[in-house]
């Protein structure tokens, strides 16, 4: 959309406000249409500047008034245009779609919104009639033969935001060609399909569950476990600490592990669903300071492992104890590294590793995880980031594509792990479940999870990872961070950190059968790779720095300077382009 006038700006706010039927929604801008100040007009531009996005995962954005906004108009125009794709795409099929939501504002009005716009356009509609997390969404989808499903969530964005994932019938999030469909669909709205909520119930095209699929799912976590006997023998040696960070978790992780004979200690301020998140500042396992409450408890209690997952749980995080008793942050990338390590062994030692085993990681995953699959002579097939993307490799997979392997795991670097193929999508529950039974495998052989962490250190060499995010906010982001993306393609860097860059990969129009995406990646002489790309989310550009050092003779300490050494040449390069 070109920029717009001052007027023409009003003339939009004019038009949502009779639009509108959420009155708290209403009022912010009819408020900001009586005010005359420079500090409402520069609001009420930012909210009618453009339309929110509908990309390719679906929205996300601020909570409040406006086309810009989260809210009632937006989610039903989003899902009007959902139901008139799915519609012309299979016509006259009799259609299902499910809907799940957590415990942001507005959350639950968002869903039942968009279920009566579903039911409105004769597609029968579950919903769950509480929080629940992403992963069951997903599960959900494949359990109830679903032609589509909606989690309403900003994941782990700040309690301002909301948003909503869009998921197609194998219980994944669209990808092309649905994706641009469902995008021109909803971008073309002009009337919407509206149903009262009795109506829908009375047609049978609005159904409340919650044990139909709570059960299920529950049952299907458990069975992903290699050595359930041991958990009984032994669950009284393991203390868990775990938060769900004022989410979604709290219900499935205290039942299943609970079910198991494990002790769950739960961090009570953090235990209930609240959207206002009020005592972290991002509920968010991959910051540290998300995991401070839960630490704190967890010395208290000396537990062996603390754990917790975002408010839709589908991202999982841990801390465990070093030898002196502190608290140590697992990263994303050693989390998935130490998971496929125990897949892998777990399916050795019982026999049961299947013909052609492969995982699946991200492009700015860390390359440890392929060295210790290669460990146990198991593929690493990678793949764009987002989950969408890892679904996708288990899709063709399964329909003989793409050397039709056997999936095992699936994982990238932002703490998303997937061990079970009935969900498509990154799991924070089964990675809780399967996490509580490696640390008490581990336990069981006289080690701890950081001690396992060293042995692989031993035999694939050090890896550390280095994460940078600048976020551009206003009217002029995207064209910010294009114009850093087009001056690297342009004129590339000869190094990074002082190391010799041997190749540049560029992926925008798809490369080494990798579908087309905004993504450069930097590969180094000594093997570090760094990649920069946009968030498909969030106003930001995301890079990422894989850097590996070899365990010599001076030992495991002397490779974690080097590699720390190189990272912190690496991001002062980094820093120069894009700011501080």
């Amino acid at each position: 959309m070109s920029e717009l006038t001052i007027s023409q700006i009003k003339e939009r706010a004019k038009d949502y406000i009779l639009k509108e039927k959420d009155i708290n929604f209403r009022q912010e801008v009819e408020k900001l249409l009586a005010d005359d100040s420079e500090k409402a007009q520069k609001e009420l531009a930012d909210r009618f500047y453009q339309n929110l996005e509908f990309g390719t995962g679906g929205l996300r954005g601020v909570i409040g008034g406006g086309y810009n906004r989260m809210n009632t108009l937006v989610v039903k125009s989003a899902t009007q245009g959902l139901a008139t794709y799915l519609l012309k795409t299979f016509p006259g099929k009799a259609m299902k779609a499910v809907i799940a939501f957590d415990s942001r504002h507005y959350s639950i009005e968002f869903a039942e919104a968009a279920a009566l716009i579903f039911a409105a356009n004769g597609i029968k509609t579950f919903l769950f009639s509480s929080l629940r997390p992403t992963p069951e969404l997903s599960f959900a989808i494949r359990h109830l033969g679903c032609d589509t499903g909606i989690v309403v969530t900003a994941s782990h964005n700040p309690p301002q935001y909301n948003g909503y994932k869009a998921y197609w019938n194998d219980g994944s999030q669209v990808i092309p060609p649905h994706d641009a469909g469902i995008i021109d669909e909803v971008n073309t709205v002009k009337d919407i399909k509206e149903i009262s909520r009795q109506e829908a119930l009375d047609k049978g095209l609005l159904e409340m569950i919650d044990k139909k699929v709570d059960e299920p799912y529950q049952a299907m976590v458990k069975k992903c476990l290699f050595r359930p006997e041991l958990i009984k023998e032994k669950a009284g040696e393991v203390k868990i600490v775990y938060t769900p960070l004022h989410g979604t978790g709290a219900f499935h992780v205290e039942k299943v592990l609970g079910d198991l004979g494990l002790k769950v200690i739960t961090v009570p301020e953090q235990r209930e669903g609240d959207g206002n998140f009020p005592t972290v500042a991002f509920p968010n396992p991959e910051e540290a300071a998300a995991l401070e409450m839960s630490i704190k408890l967890g010395i208290k209690e000396k537990a062996d492992v603390v754990m917790a997952t975002d408010p839709d749980a589908d991202r999982f995080g841990i801390a465990v104890p070093d030898k002196n008793g502190n608290f140590v942050l697992v990263t994303g990338n050693q989390m998935g590294v130490l998971l496929i390590d125990y897949i892998c062994l777990s399916l050795k030692e019982q026999g049961k590793i299947p013909k052609n085993p492969a995982m699946v990681n991200s492009i700015v995953t860390t390359g440890m995880q392929k060295a210790a699959a290669a460990h146990y002579g198991v593929d690493c097939i990678e793949c764009l980031t987002g989950f969408k993307w890892i679904a996708d490799v288990m899709r063709q997979w399964e329909n003989g594509k793409l050397g039709a392997k056997d999936f095992i795991f699936g994982t990238e670097e932002s703490y998303g792990y997937l061990v079970e193929t009935d969900v498509r999508d990154k799991d924070g529950v089964s990675a809780a479940a399967l996490t509580a039974e490696m640390t008490l495998y581990w336990r069981s052989k006289g080690k701890s999870l950081l001690d396992r962490l060293d042995d692989l250190y031993a035999i694939c060499g050090y890896w550390q990872e280095l994460g940078i995010s600048k976020y551009f906010q206003g009217p002029q982001g995207p064209s910010i961070m294009n114009g850093i993306m087009e001056e690297y393609r342009k004129n590339p860097p000869k190094t990074l950190g002082g190391i010799d860059i041997i190749k540049v990969r560029d992926i925008k129009n798809g490369a080494d059968g990798l579908p087309p995406s905004d993504v450069l990646q930097f590969f180094l002489k000594d093997g570090t790779v760094v990649s920069a790309r946009p968030s498909g989310t969030e106003p930001k550009i995301k890079f990422y720095a894989s850097c590996r050092a070899e365990v010599g003779s001076g030992g495991l300490q002397a490779a974690k300077d080097e590699a720390v050494r190189k990272l912190d040449a690496i991001k002062k390069d980094i820093r120069a382009v894009i700011g501080d």
